[in-house]
């Protein structure tokens, strides 16, 4: 979906008073962890947009060897979650302009952030949202199942 799509949808939603919450990451090999960590972010609202980091995007932010799979992939295999209403990719470093420009009711996170460093909890609270960070289930990381696969 690209963002004109996605910024229609988020207003019929909004007419209807449906809530609507973001997310965002690379989610580059599904695991526990990640599916987990979405149907919680669902449960915080209608809607869940997860905003999706693109191959480029991937590789400077976890280096030249991932991600393992590419961003079809992804996009398909989050989408195909019953919980994952829009699957939308951003190439820049952050999701910031996705944030901006759809303005979800919920900004949410993973534990290893502090909503004092969560890219665009501003914006989403300056216009009377909120920021929910969800904690992670030990021991499930994209990381260490690539080690894993390694030994």
């Amino acid at each position: 979906m690209n963002l004109t799509e996605a910024k229609n949808a988020v207003k019929a939603w909004k007419n209807k008073r449906q809530c609507v919450v973001f997310t965002n990451g690379c989610f580059d090999i599904l695991h526990l962890g990640h599916i987990d960590y979405l149907e919680k972010a669902k449960l915080k609202g209608d809607k869940l947009i997860v905003g999706l980091n693109s191959d480029n995007s991937v590789k400077k932010l976890k280096g030249n060897q991932r991600p393992i799979n590419s961003v079809i992939t992804r996009s398909k295999m989050l989408a195909a979650l019953e919980f994952v209403d829009i699957v939308i990719e951003f190439d820049e470093d952050t999701p910031l302009i996705l944030i901006e420009s759809l303005l979800p009711d919920i900004l949410v996170k993973g534990g290893d952030y502090t909503k004092e460093n969560i890219v665009g909890a501003d914006s989403v609270l300056t216009t009377g949202g909120t920021v929910e960070i969800i904690e992670f289930i030990e021991g499930y990381s994209t990381t260490k199942l690539i080690d894993q696969l390694k030994t």
